[in-house]
């Protein structure tokens, strides 16, 4: 008995040890689990999209609209479509030989006929600019006059005044800034933000914010980044840009992008159905659509097209919604149906890269 009563008392300390090691082990084991867990989430949740999505259009479209405040709506209807489908560029062409590139300057109004490009261009830029900002960017304005009136496209970078994020539009203050000091920049919050860099005032800039504030400062702390960031690192859709093309031609010239659209899409009831039609991966898509004679009408108006027949002048021409009712398709409509359609296979050819397939 003594015996046995001094082994137990012996192994007492050792096994309080060994579990004492264990435990630790185990600590360790879940917070490293964790750790990977959470780098991982990270990875996932900061997944940004390399590709762009771009969408070209008459401006003629407004044409069709029978008075001032239809017009408006009509521009209104093309904005939240593409907003919708998180279009990253609307391309607005002229099929009418206007020639007209810059929405700079007083012109007859949104009532009236001609122009129509400029027109739909300045609403669609008035609605993607964030509430904030709206007041500096667009004075008072003919073309204006209703947009108030439009339903708002809500998209990402549209924030409330409270509202956090890593990211936030905002416009550079005319304030005097310190040496070696960047600019105050207003990004629609009750502080205004220190930027990096000193620019020049009246620019509008995409903020990164620091991830800590200092609460008892005046302002908050951020760095300029490049307009595509929230979208290439951030993974958000960050709304879209506006192109004025003076004919369909420009419209694959004139690219913002270095080598240009890697595929093109024209959309027309005589191309092939869109469900036998897979896409490959791309990194910057063109989706062009027609107005009321369809894209026919835009090659003919075009000095710069020898072709008669629009479907040469694309990659796949398709027909996204057949078997249709109607004898006509709105253009409006159109970009809904189309994208509708077309989503699930940009989606499917991305998701077989990233699967490694």
């Amino acid at each position: 008995h003594p015996i046995e009563s001094t082994s137990t008392f012996n192994l007492g300390p050792k096994k309080q040890r060994k579990e004492a090691k264990l435990i630790k082990q185990l600590e360790k084991q879940k917070k490293e689990e964790d750790a990977e867990r959470a780098k991982l989430e990270q990875s996932q949740n900061r997944k940004g999209r390399a590709y762009t999505v771009s969408v070209a259009l008459p401006g003629s479209v407004l044409d069709n609209a029978q008075s001032t405040e239809l017009r408006t709506y009509l521009a209104g209807q093309i904005a939240r479509a593409c907003v919708v489908f998180c279009v990253d560029e609307i391309v607005v062409f002229d099929e009418q030989g206007e020639d007209v590139k810059s929405v700079e300057g007083e012109f007859k109004g949104v009532g009236k006929k001609g122009h129509a490009c400029i027109q739909l261009a300045r609403i669609l830029q008035y609605l993607e600019c964030p509430q904030y900002l709206r007041k500096w960017f667009f004075p008072k304005h003919q073309d204006l006059q209703y947009a108030g009136l439009l339903n708002p496209l809500d998209s990402p970078h549209h924030m409330r005044i409270d509202e956090e994020s890593e990211y936030r539009e905002g416009i550079v203050l005319d304030r005097p800034t310190k040496q070696g000091k960047g600019s105050l920049v207003n990004c629609g919050m009750r502080k205004d933000v220190r930027i990096d860099k000193q620019l020049q005032s009246g620019l509008r800039v995409t903020v990164q914010l620091n991830k800590t504030q200092d609460e008892e400062s005046k302002i908050n702390k951020g760095v300029v980044v490049a307009p595509h960031v929230p979208r290439t690192e951030g993974g958000l859709y960050w709304g879209y840009s506006v192109r004025l093309a003076s004919c369909l031609s420009a419209v694959f010239t004139e690219s913002p992008y270095k080598d240009g659209y890697d595929l093109t899409i024209g959309t027309s009831e005589r191309g092939s159905n869109m469900d036998q039609s897979p896409l490959s991966p791309f990194k910057h898509l063109l989706i062009v659509f027609g107005g009321l004679q369809g894209l026919e009408a835009s090659v003919d108006a075009d000095q710069n097209l020898e072709v008669t027949d629009p479907s040469v002048l694309f990659d796949l021409y398709l027909n996204t919604c057949p078997g249709q009712g109607s004898r006509t398709i709105r253009t409006e409509e159109a970009i809904l149906i189309s994208m509708a359609g077309l989503k699930p296979k940009i989606t499917a050819a991305f998701s077989d890269v990233s699967n490694g397939s």
